[in-house]
C-alpha cells in the first residue's frame, strides 16, 4: 500500500515559471492549496491515496510518489523495521524505523532498540535512555514488500519494566500454566470518533453545530448519514494485509463514530493485535487530515460515548456445562468491580452513566442480551448452555493488556471467600 499523503481524488500544484525564486512553502500554505481542485475540467479519481507531483519552472517533476512506491526487493535484501511502543500518557504511539539486515519472520530475531525517554515523558534527562524489545511481527501496509511493523514493549538498562509497560505484567498472567490451560480467546470491539483537523469536531458535523438526533446513523448508508467510511475501509483492509485478526467494521451511534472488531485471539495476541491496529488507524487518519480520537466521551450530552466492549470465554466457558462458568465468572467479576473499573480507561466515569447503552459505573449489573448491563450474556449463550460474556465497562481508550489479563486473574486465577461469594451470588441472583 502506498504512503497515503493526499485525498483520493488526484491533485496538481503547478507553479508559474516566473515563480521559481519563490521561497519554500510554509505547512499552512500546502494546506490551503490542497483545497483547490483544478478547474479545467473534472478532477480524476482514484482507488488509492495519491501524491502530488510538483511540476517547476524547468519542467523538472518531483517523483515522490513512485520514491515512496518502490518496491527495493530486487536490489538488496535489507528491510525497514518500523518499531512501535506505547509512550507515557499510557496511550499514545510512538515509532520510530530501522533498518534490518535481512527479512525476519520471529521477533527474536530482530535487535533490541532504545529511544529517549524523556522526550517521551517515560525517563528524566539524567537517565534518559529506555530500551524497547521486540514482542510482534506484522506486515507493513505502508511499505510494503518485506518490511514489517514490530510491536515492543519498555525497560530500563537493566531489564526492569518501566511503569507504562503493561504488557510485561500480561505476559506473566497468560503464561500462568492454570490459564494457559484455559486458553482464553477475547473479540475486542474498539469504537473510535474521527475528528476534524482544525476544529476538533466530529467528522460530518457543521461546524459548531450539530447533525440530527441519533437513530439514522448506526450502519447506515448515504451522504448524510455515513461520515469517514473511506478511512474504516481503508484501515480493514491495512489490517488484513498486517496480519492483524480483524473480523469487522461498521458505523456507530453517533454520527463520525466507528467500530472495528479484533478476534477471536488468544491471551497476549489481543492486546499485540489492537495496539497494532490502532497504530494503523492513527497512520491512516494521519495521511486522510482526519484526527482519531479514543476519548470515551467526545461530545457532551444527548450523543453515544466510544466504549471497547470486550468478549471473553474460556475453554471451560465453551465446554458443555459451560453457563454455569460464566455465571462464576460474573460473580467473580461483581467482586472486583470497583478494581476493573479503575482500570478500563480515563474519563470513562463521562461514559458509564446508565445511559445510551451502558450501565452505571458505581453498579454492577449483568443480564442475557441487556446492553444496558455491565456484563452482558448473549440469547445464544443461553440457549446453548455455553458460550462467551460481553464485558460493557471498558473504555475506547483502555489498555487492552490491562483488561485482557485482569479479566483472565479474576476470572481464572483469583478466588473469593466462601462468605464474599454467597452474599454476591444471592445479589445477582446468581446459582453457581
Amino acid at each position: 500500500m502506498a504512503q497515503i499523503l493526499a485525498p483520493s481524488t488526484q491533485w496538481q500544484m503547478r507553479i508559474p515559471k516566473f515563480s521559481a525564486n519563490l521561497s519554500p512553502m510554509t505547512s499552512k500554505m500546502w494546506g490551503s492549496l490542497l483545497l483547490k481542485q483544478n478547474k479545467k475540467g473534472l478532477a480524476k479519481t482514484s482507488a488509492k491515496f495519491r501524491v502530488f507531483a510538483l511540476q517547476s519552472g524547468n519542467n523538472t517533476i518531483n517523483r515522490l510518489e513512485n520514491l515512496l512506491n518502490l518496491d527495493v526487493t530486487p536490489y538488496t535484501d535489507k528491510i525497514i523495521a518500523e518499531y512501535i511502543w506505547i509512550g507515557g500518557s499510557g496511550i499514545d504511539l510512538r515509532s520510530k524505523s530501522r533498518t534490518i539486515s535481512k527479512p525476519v519472520e520471529h521477533p527474536s530475531e530482530l535487535p533490541k532498540w532504545n529511544f529517549d525517554g524523556s522526550s517521551t515523558g517515560q525517563a528524566p534527562g539524567e537517565d534518559s535512555e529506555v530500551i524497547i524489545y521486540p514482542q510482534a511481527i506484522f506486515k507493513d501496509p505502508f511499505r510494503g514488500g518485506n518490511n514489517i511493523l514490530v510491536i515492543c514493549d519498555t525497560y530500563t538498562p537493566a531489564g526492569e519494566p518501566i511503569p507504562t509497560n503493561k504488557r510485561h505484567h500480561a505476559a506473566q498472567i497468560f503464561s500462568s500454566q492454570k490459564v494457559a490451560d484455559e486458553i482464553p480467546w477475547f473479540g475486542i470491539e474498539q469504537e473510535y470518533t474521527l475528528l476534524q483537523q482544525n476544529v476538533k469536531w466530529p467528522l460530518g458535523w457543521p461546524v459548531g453545530g450539530y447533525p440530527g438526533p441519533q437513530g439514522p446513523y448506526y450502519c447506515g448508508a448515504g451522504a448524510d448519514k455515513s461520515f469517514g467510511r473511506d478511512i474504516s475501509d481503508a484501515h480493514y483492509k491495512a489490517c488484513l494485509y498486517a496480519g492483524i485478526n480483524i473480523s469487522g467494521t461498521n458505523g456507530e451511534v453517533m454520527p463520525g463514530q466507528w467500530e472495528f472488531q479484533v478476534g477471536p485471539s488468544v491471551g497476549i495476541e489481543a492486546g499485540d493485535h489492537i495496539w497494532c491496529a490502532r497504530y494503523l488507524l492513527e497512520r491512516i487518519t494521519e495521511q486522510a487530515g482526519v484526527v482519531l480520537s479514543l476519548d470515551p466521551k467526545p461530545i457532551e450530552g444527548d450523543w453515544n460515548g466510544a466504549g471497547c466492549h470486550t468478549n471473553y470465554s474460556t475453554k471451560s466457558m465453551r465446554e458443555d456445562g459451560g453457563f454455569e462458568v460464566i455465571k462464576k465468572a460474573i460473580l467473580n467479576l461483581s467482586l472486583r468491580h470497583k478494581e476493573h473499573i479503575s482500570a478500563y480507561g480515563e474519563g470513562n466515569e463521562r461514559r458509564l452513566t446508565g445511559k445510551h447503552e451502558t450501565a452505571s459505573i458505581d453498579q454492577f449489573s449483568w443480564g442475557v442480551a441487556n446492553r444496558g448491563c455491565s456484563i452482558r450474556v448473549g440469547r445464544d449463550t443461553e440457549k446453548q448452555g455455553k458460550g462467551y460474556l460481553e464485558d460493557r465497562r471498558p473504555a475506547s481508550n483502555m489498555d487492552p493488556y490491562i483488561v485482557t489479563s485482569l479479566l483472565a486473574e479474576t476470572t481464572v486465577l483469583w478466588e473469593p471467600t466462601l462468605e464474599a461469594e454467597a452474599l454476591a451470588a444471592q445479589k445477582l441472583s446468581l446459582k453457581v
